[in-house]
């Protein structure tokens, strides 16, 4: 059984987990368009 508080933080960590490997990806393909 997960409580609510587990799932809010669970929530919360994959959204942070999300959003650190979507600026990773945006500046991977920055970086790809700068270069070429």
């Amino acid at each position: 059984m997960t409580t609510p508080e587990q799932r809010k933080s669970n929530l919360r960590m994959a959204l942070i987990l999300a959003s650190v490997a979507a600026v990773f990806f945006i500046g991977f393909m920055v970086k790809i368009a700068w270069l070429h």
